[in-house]
């Protein structure tokens, strides 16, 4: 599994032009927008793996102090299914899809990131998996990892 993580300090996805998922953060607090991607051989472990990355991993600047992961600040997460993270661009200018895993087999594992993420304490809005989503976002600081497992 692949999640791009990037620390918001606002974010919301739309689809129809309805909002679906949007994060609530306080002022000068900041959430973190995690974009899912799930490959062929993935599996419950990986998600929940992903999920523990996602909510332990130390990126929030608090001042003097140490940094401090989502986990420490409760801070929000806004999960988006993303099958393009795994496009591969190496011949032409047509990505591939092949290594991006079916809806069938990624919905559920998308799902398990969110219930995992959930089971560790974090509140999650998500996005709509295989629709079209708007996402909409202020990157803060700018913080954009990749994280794979």
């Amino acid at each position: 599994m692949r999640a791009v993580l990037q620390r918001v300090s606002r974010a919301s996805v739309s689809v129809d032009g309805e909002v679906v998922g949007a994060l609530d953060i306080a002022p000068g607090a900041a959430g973190l927008v995690a974009l899912v991607g799930v490959t062929h051989d993935d599996t419950t472990d990986h998600a929940t793996k992903l999920a523990d990355n996602i909510w332990r991993l130390r990126i929030f600047d608090v001042g003097d102090g140490p940094e401090r992961a989502a986990a420490d600040l409760d801070a929000p997460i806004l999960v988006i299914s993303q099958f393009t993270l795994y496009a591969n661009t190496a011949k032409g200018r047509r990505p591939s899809w092949d290594a991006a895993a079916p809806g069938p087999v990624a919905e559920p594992l998308v799902e398990a990131v969110v219930d995992a993420l959930r089971t560790l304490g974090a509140t999650v809005a998500t996005g709509r998996f295989g629709a079209h989503m708007e996402v909409g976002l202020v990157n803060d600081g700018p913080v954009t990892l990749i994280l794979d497992v």
